[in-house]
């Protein structure tokens, strides 16, 4: 099962990726970085990407509508029922994808993907496998 740095690695092999991290959204901190940022500065990015993240993950709203039985929103000590959160702009995605864990998860990959030659479908899918395996700790 692969760590962060392996993770992230891997997440850069997708075609049109730019840079990936692991970003906490609590403390709004990358955990780990990759390839290029957005901006040229990952500890902005990870900060402006985690106030993103946070809103989502703490609201419910998005959540509420969901299917009968769904999880429950992230307020009430679960992890966030939103999946992943898609960003565009011009030339570029920002695809960020929580990572589920056994304890109280509060971290996101977020993948900074090329408009023209990344494939954002085959890009969430494969985030949410990378996500899927990532070992934390």
């Amino acid at each position: 099962m692969p760590g962060i740095d392996e993770s992230l690695l891997e997440a850069m092999r997708l075609p049109g990726a730019r840079g990936a991290s692991l970003v906490d959204w609590i403390s709004g901190l990358a955990l780990g970085a990759v390839g290029d940022a957005p901006g040229g500065d990952w500890e902005a990015t990870a900060a402006e990407t985690a106030e993103l993240a946070r809103h989502v993950a703490e609201s419910g709203s998005l959540a509420a509508g969901g299917a009968p039985g769904a999880a429950p929103a992230a307020g009430d000590g679960k992890e966030p029922t939103v999946e992943d959160l898609i960003a565009t702009t011009a030339d570029a995605y920002h695809l960020l994808r929580f990572v589920s864990t056994p304890f109280d998860s509060t971290v996101f990959l977020h993948l900074w993907l090329d408009r023209n030659d990344g494939n954002l479908a085959l890009a969430r899918i494969r985030l949410a496998e990378i996500a899927d395996r990532l070992v934390l700790g």
